[in-house]
């Protein structure tokens, strides 16, 4: 059966349900989601059959349905203040970052962080008399905060998770070590104080690259004679050559350079 992609907020996971017959992508649906109805955008869809079994959606939504979902958002606003009164008044070391409400109201959902494990459960018996729905207190971290808040990245840029990432990809320092960036942390770190996600995105590029391209510090024979490899352009392909008979590092692309060990006194 074909399929459409559902996502439920900005840069959200995407879920996936049985196609109707007739919808289109940027229409906005209620669809069930962690045993709520959620309201969300068909972001894709899939035409091809699968034997997959998916779930259905309730239906499209109405005007009625969308300004139930923007009061929603403003209630969810308002309930910001409360919450953090509340928070305050039980003395607990968290930080508010979100409330959401399900469609239907039937659940209200708050982000929070903090140091450490947090004793919440006369917090959630005061926002539950409060707000008369059924509370869940989600502790995250500080990348899932910068996903939840946005913000601009250091290239000026909306922040990449907040915008289009639907889940973080694992970033490690070889990534930035590979494409032969700075490892200043203040050059290489998000707003959330981690490596940037997008060093991950032209890592598969570089590994290729990098391939076909003799390893720093090794002995390779160019042209003009023998030396050692002391730098590399990856993208450009271009091999930087310490020559024997030369203190000036020169430049080879890389098809003329070849690895190959070789002894001082043959060249001497």
């Amino acid at each position: 059966m074909a399929k459409i992609g559902v996502r439920f907020t900005e840069a959200g996971l995407i879920y996936y349900y049985e196609k109707p017959k007739e919808i289109q992508v940027g229409d906005y649906v209620i669809a069930p989601v962690q045993k709520c109805d959620q309201f969300g955008e068909v972001v894709l869809i899939k035409e091809e059959e699968s034997e997959e079994e998916l779930p259905q959606i309730k239906r499209v939504a109405t005007q009625s349905d969308i300004a139930k979902m923007k009061q929603n958002q403003e209630d969810a606003r308002q309930a910001m203040e409360i919450t953090k009164r509340r928070i305050e008044v039980h003395g607990l070391e968290m930080k508010l970052i979100e409330i959401q409400y399900s469609f239907e109201r039937t659940k209200m959902l708050f982000y929070f962080t903090a140091d450490g494990r947090i004793d919440f459960r006369e917090l959630v018996k005061d926002l539950a008399s409060i707000f008369k729905t059924r509370i869940e207190l989600r502790q995250v971290g500080v990348r899932d905060e910068a996903k939840l808040l946005g913000g601009l990245g250091p290239c000026g840029r909306p922040l990449c998770c907040h915008q289009f990432l639907g889940d973080f990809m694992p970033v490690s320092i070889k990534m930035a070590k590979d494409q032969h960036l700075s490892l200043n942390p203040t050059k290489i770190s998000g707003v959330c104080g981690r490596l940037m996600c997008c060093l991950q995105y032209e890592d598969d590029v570089y590994e290729e690259a990098k391939r076909q391209l003799p390893d720093i510090g090794k002995k390779v024979i160019t042209p003009d004679g023998p030396g050692w490899v002391v730098g590399l352009n990856i993208l450009q392909e271009i091999v930087q050559v310490r020559l024997l008979d030369k203190a000036v590092p020169l430049d080879y692309p890389g098809n003329e350079v070849e690895q190959k060990d070789w002894e001082e006194k043959e060249h001497g």
